[in-house]
C-alpha cells in the first residue's frame, strides 16, 4: 500500500511540476491571504456604514439640507468602501499602485467632462450651505428676478411674476450679484411724484403726507419721507419714500400712485408732461421794388 502511494505522489509531481509539500503550503498560504481579504472587505464595509451613519447625524444636527446630507453621506460611503476594496487586493498581492494610478486618471477624465456640471455643484453646495436666500423669497440673480421655488445640487428654479418657470445654474447665481428682496421683514417704497411750478410746495407736500397716511398699510416708525427732490426741467420733483411691510411693497405702491393722480386732480394740482408748443408766424414775402426806366 505504501509502495503504491509512493508511486502515486511521484506520478502527480511530475504532471504538475510542484512537489507536493510545496503545493500544500502554497495552497495554505493562499487560502490565508484570500480569507484575510474576505475579512477587510467585511470589517471595513461594517466600520465604512457605521461612519457614514455618525456623519448623517451629525449633519442632520448641525441643520444642513437633507438633499446635501444625503449627496456627502453616500459619497464619503463610497470613497470608504474604494479604500477597502484596495487594501483586500493588496492583501491577495495585487499590485494596487497601478490600480489606484488608474482610478486617478479616470478620475481626471469624467473631473474635466463634467467641469462645468461640477462647478453648478460646487455652486449649489455652496448656497445651500450659506443660504443667501430660501424656497418662497423674491430674488434677482443672474438678470432675473422670480419667487424661489426650489434650490437643487444644480440649479435653482424661480417663478416670475407673470407666472413663467426660469431656471438657472447655480454657478451663475454665485457668480453674480444676489438681490433677495424677501431678506428683510420691511421695506421702503420709493416715489417720485412731478407737481407744476406754480402749485405751492407746501400745499402738494401736504397732500401728498396726508394720501401716505391714509393707507393703514403704511408703518408709523420709520416715519414716511416727503420732500423736495429735484426742480426738473418742466415740474417740481417730490420724493415719497414711505415705509412698509415686505409682502405689501407692490400693492401699497400701486394704490398710492394712483391715489395721487386722483387727489391732484381734486385739488386742481397739474402733472406736467413732456409736451411741444407749435407756433406758427406769418411771414410777409418781401418783394424788391420795380426798377425805373430810362427816358
Amino acid at each position: 500500500m505504501e509502495d503504491i502511494t509512493k508511486d502515486l505522489t511521484k506520478d502527480l509531481e511530475k504532471a504538475t511540476g510542484f512537489k507536493l509539500d510545496s503545493l500544500a503550503d502554497l495552497l495554505i498560504t493562499q487560502g490565508l491571504h484570500l480569507l484575510g481579504a474576505i475579512t477587510i472587505f467585511f470589517i471595513g464595509r461594517f466600520i465604512a456604514k457605521h461612519l457614514t451613519k455618525l456623519l448623517k447625524k451629525g449633519l442632520s444636527k448641525a441643520n444642513i439640507d437633507k438633499t446635501l446630507v444625503s449627496f456627502f453621506a453616500n459619497l464619503a460611503y463610497f470613497t470608504m468602501l474604494a479604500f477597502v476594496v484596495i487594501a483586500a487586493m493588496a492583501q491577495l498581492g495585487v499590485q494596487t499602485t497601478s490600480f489606484a494610478a488608474a482610478i486617478a486618471a479616470a478620475g481626471l477624465a469624467v473631473g474635466l467632462a463634467l467641469q462645468g456640471s461640477l462647478s453648478n455643484f460646487a455652486a449649489g453646495v455652496l448656497i445651500i450651505i450659506f443660504r443667501p436666500f430660501h424656497a418662497g423669497d423674491y430674488v434677482q440673480v443672474s438678470g432675473v428676478e422670480g419667487e424661489v421655488d426650489e434650490i437643487s445640487i444644480f440649479t435653482t428654479t424661480l417663478i416670475s411674476i407673470d407666472n413663467k418657470k426660469i431656471i438657472v445654474p447655480n454657478s451663475q447665481v454665485t457668480n453674480g450679484n444676489i438681490i433677495n428682496y424677501s431678506a428683510k421683514a420691511t421695506r421702503r417704497v420709493d416715489m417720485v411724484f412731478g407737481a407744476d411750478y406754480e402749485d405751492d410746495p407746501r400745499e402738494v407736500k401736504a397732500l401728498l403726507e396726508k394720501i401716505v397716511k391714509a393707507d393703514v398699510r403704511v408703518l408709523k416708525k420709520p416715519e414716511p419721507i416727503i420732500v423736495v427732490g429735484e426742480l426738473g426741467a418742466s415740474s417740481v420733483n417730490y420724493n415719497v419714500r414711505p415705509w412698509v411691510k415686505t409682502a405689501d411693497y407692490l400693492q401699497v405702491k400701486w394704490a398710492i400712485t394712483e391715489q395721487v393722480k386722483i387727489e391732484f386732480d381734486k385739488a386742481g394740482f397739474s402733472i406736467p408732461y413732456p409736451q411741444t408748443d407749435l407756433r406758427i408766424r406769418n411771414v410777409v414775402q418781401y418783394s424788391a421794388p420795380a426798377k425805373k426806366k430810362k427816358k
